[in-house]
């Protein structure tokens, strides 16, 4: 008996669709089920990124960015725009917008590659057997296939001391879908989908209090980057509260109480509005059946060894439901591979080259190992930094706030980590990535030319500074 696909994949995200179009690619016959449903009620691929995460978050920030910048910084270009208005309305519209428009580009990709999208829910029975059940209730079929590939995504964490009620406390989708400026506007969680919702709100108006429980801003990040992108954000407006464990959160009619300690100390704050953002769990609820012995592990990850594959004979599994970071681009690349060592190729996935960034004015961006990581493990380094207040396209943006930082090995030279706040590193930090895939030192990218005027010479600039050779600043003396 035939199959009915050569591969099946369950979710339409930045994992799952491209996954697909790869697979398709790849000579196979091709299915996405995808089970995600707007808040119209309509079907749309893409999963969060597309639709409740990454896209609109970003059309958001663009906007109030530019609302704020009206406001406070045109007058220094000679620019008297008046009283500048806010048409909330239209900018949720532009961002909708946006999101629909994506959506038809990969609804236009899996026409052009091949690739048959499916409205419903993908339940694995076993190795080639997926249940699909529509989105819009319909009967359930079962289709048979060679490969699994699993892509199901994950969802916002849920506190049980701050249940959502999809109107005062929300999750990050509904953080975006306010129709109104709150007053104020309280956030659990001031990690990067914190900072950048709290950036948003707080640029359109809102008083903003982000309440962190562990005691540093964006551990994950370079220390010396994240506090002083943390001093610009609290000149900003936001208020950032470290080591603040909350304890309990209660909606009311027209606004939420929250309970919160810090050390010994108990505290209880009134917002209009409360968003939870304390991370993201795997979607596996009716991703599999019972008796079909997918495992998972202890935090409810699907289990997968160096090669995505379960313990299933032929199903694999990507992106954020196996963990590690969740980022659409780590998921994109996993997606790829497995289709490619799926059609009996030898891709790899370097998971040391990994960017991430942080969207808010200035951003935060980085790839590697940061400064801490470094001394845990007992490496020798040497780092050069170079501010963006020293850097000629910076000043005429208006943006000379900031740093490059880069680490080099001290024996090697070959280059560990480089660490960004500033404007536009979200585009700087592609060359850190590139260098650090080709092995490249420090003194190879200062002996790279670099256009004059542009930000990218403050990573000119770290790299050169990196042995005390900095032209534009003023070089720390060596031990």
């Amino acid at each position: 008996m035939s199959k009915d696909f050569d591969v099946i994949v369950i979710g339409g995200g930045p994992a799952g669709y491209v996954a697909a179009i790869r697979a398709a690619q790849l000579g196979m016959k091709t299915a996405c089920v995808d089970n995600w449903l707007n808040r119209d009620g309509n079907q749309a691929f893409g999963g969060t990124c597309l639709n409740a995460g990454c896209i609109p978050s970003k059309a958001l920030l663009e906007s109030s960015e530019l609302y704020h910048r009206a406001q406070h910084e045109f007058d220094k270009h000679g620019i008297a725009a008046g009283k500048i208005k806010l048409d909330l309305e239209a900018m949720h519209a532009r961002k909708s917008g946006i999101c629909k428009q994506m959506n038809g580009g990969v609804q236009a990709l899996f026409k052009s590659n091949g690739v048959e999208g499916i409205a419903g829910t993908g339940t694995v029975l076993g190795s080639g057997k997926v249940k699909v059940t529509p989105v819009d209730k319909g009967d359930s079929k079962e289709l048979s296939c060679e490969h699994i590939i699993i892509a199901s995504g994950s969802s916002p964490v849920e506190l049980k001391i701050a249940p959502f009620d999809g109107d005062r406390i929300v999750d990050s989708w509904g953080a975006l879908e306010f129709s109104e400026v709150p007053k104020r506007l309280g956030i659990i969680g001031a990690g990067v989908i914190g900072v950048e919702l709290g950036s948003v709100w707080s640029r359109l108006g809102a008083e903003v209090v982000l309440l962190e429980a562990m005691d540093q801003f964006i551990p994950v990040a370079d220390q010396q980057i994240a506090k002083e992108a943390a001093r610009h954000f609290k000149k900003q407006g936001l208020d950032i509260r470290l080591g603040a464990r909350v304890l309990g959160a209660k909606a009311q009619k027209t606004q939420v109480k929250v309970e919160y300690q810090t050390g010994d100390d108990k505290h209880s704050e009134t917002f209009d509005r409360l968003v939870v953002a304390v991370g993201r769990r795997p979607n596996t609820d009716d991703l599999f059946s019972k008796d079909s012995g997918l495992a998972l592990d202890d935090k409810g990850f699907v289990k997968v060894d160096e090669n995505y594959r379960t313990n299933l004979p032929n199903v694999y599994a990507v992106g954020d439901v196996i963990g590690g970071l969740m980022l659409a681009h780590k998921g994109s690349e996993e997606g790829v591979a497995c289709a490619e060592l799926i059609a009996g190729q030898k891709p790899q996935v370097n998971y040391d080259t990994i960017p991430s960034v942080i969207y808010t004015a200035p951003e935060l961006a980085w790839v590697g190992k940061t400064e801490e990581q470094l001394k845990s493990e007992g490496v020798e380094y040497n780092v050069g930094t170079f501010p963006f207040s020293a850097n000629g396209r910076s000043k005429a943006l208006e943006m000379s706030v900031g740093t490059v930082k880069m680490i080099a090995d001290a024996k090697t030279d070959r280059i560990l980590g480089v660490h960004m706040v500033g404007p536009y590193v979200s585009e700087l930090v592609a060359e850190a990535v590139v260098a650090m895939e080709f092995g490249a030192t420090a003194e190879d990218i200062a002996l790279t030319m670099h256009a004059h005027p542009t930000l990218s010479e403050a990573v000119h600039e770290a790299a050169l500074s990196v042995h005390g050779h900095a032209i534009h600043a003023i070089n720390k003396k060596r031990r």
